[in-house]
């Protein structure tokens, strides 16, 4: 169940937790009202007794005919109703909560997604396919995906809050959440443990499609880059093979192989860039490209020492990788 500070963040992203579209986030967002809803009335008892009091202040007798009723009074409610309170919750919560957002069990879903996190972005990859992508998850919508999240380097943890709990990845392990969505659209993630200068900034969206569309998706991905038709493109490409970019980043089809950074194979297909944190347009990457440390401080990508036309030759190859 997600905490205040947890649910006040999700909120502020455009993160509703309350909005649920899956089994299992419907368990919790009901937990969640019901811990509410028992709360305000605790808080209503303990302010209707604090008036209580303040009213009587000037008598000397105690309310409830005081000795034993009032001692009963507080044995009931100071000892007993919070004791059946609780064990209410521990008991709906394992039953109805736990075990419906618990990780699938084998063989129980139709698609596994590999999620490992990074400072700051999510390499996305789909095992038995050369699939690789970043940020953006997509899911046939109806569909039982099983994610299986790591980290390249320090602890993330995985929250999509309209589908499911959040999962902690952990360096040298790895753990699974389910994910399911009722109907298509666009999910935003957050990472939801603190990772660095750009925790806050490292976004997800998972895009719910249905299923013809998504295999269709599916197989775009699955196939190397185009190679570049314009001369500015094809200038591009020369420059990204060899001014640095390759060294980083890897696209299919050429001889940029690296993996430091996200895989720029079919980066124009993306609505998003760093981290899902900016719209993947022309300017944006342009601006990317000039500086991308002001765009995302503290991010690893190194600012070239490119000239205006170059970051034109560059923008025109990325926007070809469809």
């Amino acid at each position: 169940m997600p905490s205040s500070p947890a649910l006040l963040l999700a909120l502020l992203a455009g993160q509703n937790v309350l909005h649920p579209h899956s089994p299992a986030e419907h368990s919790i967002s009901v937990l969640w009202w019901v811990m509410l809803g028992g709360a305000w009335i605790g808080l209503t008892l303990i302010a209707v007794l604090l008036v209580l009091g303040w009213i009587r202040r000037k008598r000397d007798s105690l309310p409830f005919g005081g000795g034993e009723r009032a001692t009963r009074l507080v044995v009931g409610l100071g000892i007993a109703m919070p004791i059946l309170v609780l064990t209410g919750l521990f008991l709906w919560s394992d039953i109805f909560v736990i075990r419906s957002t618990a990780a699938p069990a084998a063989g129980s879903t139709a698609l596994t997604v590999q999620v490992t996190g990074h400072q700051w972005f999510w390499e996305i990859r789909y095992p038995g396919r050369e699939v690789v992508t970043a940020n953006e998850l997509h899911i046939p919508v109806d569909t039982r995906v099983n994610v299986v999240g790591t980290t390249a380097d320090v602890i993330h943890s995985l929250w999509v809050p309209e589908l499911n709990r959040k999962i902690d990845l952990i360096p040298g392990r790895t753990n699974r959440v389910l994910l399911y969505a009722d109907r298509a659209g666009t999910y935003p993630g957050q990472c939801a443990e603190f990772c660095g200068l750009q925790h806050a900034h490292m976004e997800l969206l998972v895009v719910a499609e249905p299923r013809a569309r998504f295999e269709q998706w599916l197989r775009g991905e699955d196939t190397s880059a185009r190679q570049p038709t314009g001369a500015e493109a094809r200038l591009g490409q020369q420059l990204f093979l060899t001014e640095g970019c390759a060294d980083c980043h890897q696209i299919r089809g050429t001889s940029a192989r690296a993996q430091v950074g996200p895989d720029l194979t079919h980066v124009a297909s993306r609505t998003t860039l760093a981290g899902a944190t900016t719209p993947n347009d022309r300017a944006y990457l342009t601006q990317w490209l000039r500086d991308p440390q002001r765009l995302k401080p503290g991010n690893k990508m190194p600012q070239l020492p490119l000239l205006p036309r170059d970051i034109a030759a560059l923008v025109a190859y990325l926007e070809e990788l469809k």
